[in-house]
């Protein structure tokens, strides 16, 4: 008798898939706001943009993932904060231009589901969401046996957020004489993940669980801390300061990220020593005999946002951000950029 051929046995599961749904519709509703309409099921996501909440309304859009991090939350076999990265690489993303997050949609691969694993990685993607104040309004949940092996996954995310066109922040009113203040950051967030492991796991043979007394903890704790999401904190800004200028500190470090948004006549001067390292980048450095310049280019070494205003609103932007339970440090000044000089330097 000839072997009958099913898409189960295949290694895709229709009816696990349906229960996983049905299983999360809970969380995904803990994050509608007003203009969500409908509920995850449907072939896309449904959002009311009231227009008549603004006079000239610009959609801002952004897409990203959280990269090998997620070899981290598998190694420690705790996948309920990868989702707060996510949301947080794309929000953060779009935040920078002044935008107010509305939707998020979501991407999950796997091997195969594990509904348990699956549920987790949902709870902190809307976490993520009601922290950054968006709907999680559809996503895409794809078993693919053959191209990830058990166990694996990959996260990717997509939010929409909204500004007014003349509020728009995108760097061109920065000047000569402005001031950089960093706002910390939890620690790796979610960047340079490939050489942590290179050095620490496979070079240095350490294990997640090992504790690490520079760290104060295990290994795994510290390289798992969910990223910041800092769209209360600019919101709140922008509210009341003029914002010249924001940059989201991500792989490429400062040196890549802040001249991002910086006018060709300008140039960020960048005080090395102006704010607090945390401990993980030293010991990053240091086992791996990792050059600074590397160093800074590689990893966000403590700052994930830079925002950029005129000086005089320094200290009031200082004072802002201690009541928002943020730490902020003066890190730097913008400089005219002369010849072919650098757009970034460090002194």
């Amino acid at each position: 008798m000839a072997e009958v051929f099913t898409y189960k046995n295949a290694g895709v599961d229709i009816d696990k898939a349906e229960a996983f749904i049905q299983k999360i519709r809970p969380l995904v509703k803990s994050t509608y706001r007003t203009g969500v309409l409908g509920e995850i099921g449907g072939f896309g996501g449904l959002f009311h943009l009231d227009v008549q909440k603004y006079r000239d309304p610009v959609l801002v859009s952004a897409t990203d993932g959280v990269g090998t991090k997620i070899k981290i939350a598998i190694l420690m076999d705790r996948h309920d904060t990868i989702g707060i990265d996510l949301v947080a690489m794309c929000v953060n993303d779009i935040i920078v231009h002044g935008a107010k997050p509305l939707f998020f949609l979501d991407y999950l691969a796997m091997g195969e589901l594990s509904t348990q694993t699956a549920t987790r990685i949902i709870e902190g993607i809307t976490a993520g969401c009601r922290q950054a104040q968006c709907s999680l309004i559809g996503g895409e949940t794809a078993e693919m046996p053959g191209i990830y092996q058990a166990g694996d996954y990959d996260l990717a995310g997509f939010v929409v957020g909204v500004v007014e066109r003349d509020q728009i922040i995108d760097g061109s009113e920065i000047a000569v004489g402005h001031r950089l203040i960093g706002i910390a950051s939890s620690g790796l967030h979610a960047n340079g993940y490939s050489l942590v492991r290179k050095v620490l796991l496979e070079r240095h043979g350490y294990s997640v669980q090992d504790e690490i007394p520079e760290l104060g903890g295990p290994l795994g704790a510290e390289l798992l801390k969910p990223t910041c999401i800092y769209a209360e904190t600019v919101l709140n800004l922008r509210r009341d300061f003029p914002l010249s200028g924001i940059s989201h500190i991500t792989g490429g470090g400062l040196t890549d990220n802040v001249p991002r948004i910086l006018p060709k006549s300008c140039q960020a001067v960048i005080h090395r020593n102006s704010w607090p390292t945390p401990p993980i980048f030293g010991f990053l450095k240091e086992k791996g005999n990792i050059p600074e310049v590397e160093m800074l280019r590689t990893f966000n070494n403590g700052i994930g946002l830079v925002v950029v205003v005129a000086e005089e609103l320094v200290a009031d932007v200082l004072l802002r951000l201690q009541g928002l339970n943020e730490k902020g440090y003066v890190i730097g000044e913008i400089a005219a950029r002369k010849n072919d000089n650098p757009p970034l330097i460090y002194v």
